[in-house]
């Protein structure tokens, strides 16, 4: 009887273990941002938990509400973007708030939008040379978006689909990222009639 009732109760401990709910724990989380006035800002909130977590965008402890203010979710539910076009100053400036929760839990992060006015833009701020087309390529064919921006120090670009970002990790090799640019492979050329690019640069 002693063999029989071991194996049974770690069976049971195993598979209630494995049931069991978890709080959120953020994945990503916005970064501050400085932007010019008429522009745009995108901050980005991942969070992973279970049930999965509902993330909401807050501006001052209430939840964002504006026409200029859009939330994307991400096809696989993990996380929004919110995106803010166009950028006023001052009502804009503010420190915004990424909250996730589930019945387990509720976290949240903050992050700050600055907005400039065309006359407060320092020296070194990142401009865009040269903004990415769209190209008509056959199905048979690589296609190639380009995009040169300057600034002191070098400014990151962050490359977006329909508004959320892409993810060069995690598209079985279809989509990479260059120095020069970013390649759409032929088994992934619908992407590109969607491609809307913005830059997310600090």
């Amino acid at each position: 009887m002693v063999h029989v009732a071991r194996p049974l109760l770690l069976f049971l401990a195993v598979f209630l273990h494995a049931d069991a709910e978890t709080p959120p724990r953020f994945t990503r989380t916005p970064v501050d941002q400085t932007g010019v006035s008429g522009g745009v800002a995108s901050f980005i909130c991942q969070a992973t938990g279970d049930p999965r977590p509902k993330i909401v965008w807050n501006k001052k402890g209430k939840k964002v509400s504006n026409q200029r203010f859009e939330v994307i979710e991400f096809d696989d539910g993990s996380g929004s973007v919110l995106r803010i076009q166009p950028l006023r100053t001052p009502r804009d400036e503010a420190i915004y708030e990424c909250v996730a929760s589930n019945n387990v839990g509720e976290i949240s992060v903050s992050t700050r939008l600055t907005v400039l006015r065309e006359d407060q833009i320092p020296r070194g701020f990142p401009t865009i040379d040269m903004g990415p087309q769209l190209k008509v390529v056959e199905r048979t064919r690589t296609a190639t978006m380009l995009c040169a921006a300057s600034g002191n120090p070098d400014p990151e670009i962050t490359w977006f689909k329909d508004f959320l970002p892409v993810d060069t990790s995690n598209n079985n090799g279809r989509i990479k990222q260059l120095r020069s640019g970013i390649d759409f492979s032929p088994s992934s050329l619908s992407l590109l009639f969607n491609v809307l690019s913005t830059f997310v640069m600090s």
